[in-house]
């Protein structure tokens, strides 16, 4: 798992803001590891609903199936930060996100804070059985974002 490719390279990057706030910061005076996991969780479910029109109360959800992170640097309040969205696999039912959590605005190829991975596995709302990713879904991930890329 590498980071995202960041602006200014020739590929596409898809990044979302996630300024820090003052709860953000543990007893030792950085973001603590949980926000991390809640700045990715944000930033793909925001790209699926903005982007590839996936409706959170419709028929077909994503669900978690696995998570990981690597902490690399630490941030701390009042600081903004950025999560590049790339996507590792896109398979029949799931989608797996690589993720690189950034300082806003890093000029060329700026040092991650943090890397993580995400899957994502599409089920019916009722019956929480596998179905294929939504059309829209799928469209937008191959029109928008890398797959699969060695980064």
């Amino acid at each position: 798992m590498g980071p995202p490719a960041v602006e200014g390279e020739t590929t596409v990057t898809n990044r979302h803001p996630f300024p820090l706030r003052w709860n953000d910061n543990d007893q030792y005076g950085h973001m603590n590891n949980t926000v991390y996991y809640e700045a990715m969780d944000s930033a793909v479910n925001t790209w699926m609903m903005r982007r590839a029109g996936l409706d959170p109360a419709g028929d077909v959800i994503g669900l978690a199936r696995a998570s990981s992170c690597e902490f690399l640097a630490p941030a701390s309040f009042p600081e903004v930060l950025e999560v590049d969205i790339a996507v590792a696999r896109l398979g029949t039912t799931s989608i797996t996100w690589d993720l690189a959590i950034l300082r806003e605005g890093g000029p060329g190829r700026a040092a991650p804070l943090a890397l993580g991975r995400f899957t994502h596995v599409f089920v019916d709302r009722a019956g929480r059985r596998p179905v294929p990713v939504p059309a829209p879904v799928r469209a937008a991930v191959e029109a928008e974002l890398r797959i699969g890329e060695a980064v």
